[in-house]
């Protein structure tokens, strides 16, 4: 940590939030001591032409890493792109061309400074030393590791268990991820959890060349949208970097409660006290407040808050026509409006309904409810639009 970023506490804190893997965590608080930038580095295979938030995790903590003054490096394999990271894979996957490699990586350029400070971010191509290795520099390379060390990773085993083909330029990639973190010199590598053995030989490969081992820290898959599968375009989960505002915001309003916290820890800098302060009050509120941060991480602030009003208008308007109406009997005299949406199953209990009615989140024909010992006197033949939170409306026509 440099030394006008805070307490080497607070960076901990930041920096650790929402991984999965920190190897070693007193190995990075030694270096964050030391008072120099550190050299941070993260690599993707351009192996498809767009991001989506999936990608953004890792890229966010790049940028947490930046905001506190490290040296962030863009690594893109073009090289290990041609090769194809196996991870996860049940069977051999066919290499890219070097015209899919190059085009899809000037896309990636582009996309990555939606959320990296282009001015402090170096972009750096693995073809730049590996390319130009020869024979003798790749058998020295290979003898670092052994065939065991490979078969240690967990898809390869269960391929090799499976009789599965595993063929041999495969075993290449962790070595070759491993080399790059020899020639950034990385005091950090930041990478998927499913990336945790090809970053860890880094570590070793490092040691070996007279290096001081990096520092592993690894981030989880992201959920998509159906909250089930991890984000990915070809699932259709996913939200793009280059989508429209309102796309990005619907999308992000769809996903559940339960997902939204997981997306607030992991795609926001706000820390896990933060985030619980959050679950206090309305979820929809914090569902709205996350959409916004999420548009505004891509096209700025102003298109947020622009896209959540066009969101609420649509929705307004949509939900008034499609508000279900609902026979209820009249009141003897007034009584709680609270009472009145327990019974309706509107809300869990009085004291959440009076806490509903207290946040604004309550409104009786468009008109907020904002007393929450208001008391209504329902007369037959009335008809009350009544809508708490963005999702629950209904009209009551209360019987003759």
């Amino acid at each position: 940590m440099t030394a006008a970023s805070g307490s080497v506490s607070d960076a901990l804190a930041l920096l650790t939030k929402g991984t999965v893997t920190c190897h070693k965590v007193e190995q990075l608080e030694a270096k964050l001591k030391e008072g120099r930038p550190l050299r941070i580095k993260a690599g993707f295979d351009p192996t498809a032409p767009d991001l989506h938030l999936g990608h953004g995790v890792l890229i966010r903590k790049m940028a947490q890493f930046q905001k506190l003054g490290h040296e962030v490096t863009f690594l893109i394999g073009d090289f290990t792109g041609l090769i194809g990271d196996p991870t996860g894979k049940k069977a051999t996957r066919p290499p890219l061309t070097r015209e899919e490699v190059l085009a899809n990586a000037e896309t990636y350029k582009a996309q990555v400074f939606k959320i990296l400070d282009p001015e402090k971010t170096k972009v750096r191509f693995n073809s730049e030393w590996l390319g130009s290795m020869v024979g003798e520099g790749w058998i020295r390379l290979a003898s670092r590791f052994t065939v065991a060390q490979m078969l240690e990773r967990n898809d390869f085993a269960k391929r090799m268990e499976a009789r599965e083909p595993i063929a041999l330029h495969e075993l290449l990639y962790p070595l070759t991820q491993a080399y790059d973190s020899v020639a950034l010199q990385a005091d950090v590598e930041l990478g998927g959890n499913d990336q945790l053995f090809n970053l860890m030989q880094g570590r070793i490969l490092q040691e070996a060349s007279g290096q001081k081992p990096q520092v592993v820290l690894t981030v989880p898959l992201l959920l998509g949208l159906d909250g089930v599968e991890k984000m990915s375009k070809s699932l259709g989960n996913y939200i793009g970097f280059m989508e429209d505002p309102d796309t990005q915001f619907g999308k992000a309003m769809s996903v559940s409660d339960t997902l939204m916290w997981d997306w607030y820890l992991l795609l926001t800098d706000k820390l896990p006290a933060a985030i619980e302060a959050l679950k206090q009050g309305h979820p929809m509120e914090a569902k709205k407040a996350l959409a916004r941060q999420i548009v505004a991480d891509f096209h700025g602030t102003a298109a947020g808050l622009e896209a959540e009003e066009r969101w609420v208008r649509r929705f307004s308007e949509r939900s008034q026509g499609e508000a279900p109406e609902v026979a209820i009997p009249p009141t003897e005299g007034e009584v709680p409006l609270s009472r009145l949406l327990v019974d309706r199953g509107l809300a869990a209990s009085r004291k959440e309904a009076e806490r509903l009615i207290a946040q604004g989140a309550v409104s009786l024909d468009s008109q907020k409810a904002a007393d929450p010992a208001l008391r209504l006197a329902l007369s037959p033949g009335q008809a009350l639009l009544v809508k708490v939170g963005k999702l629950k409306l209904e009209r009551w026509m209360v019987t003759p």
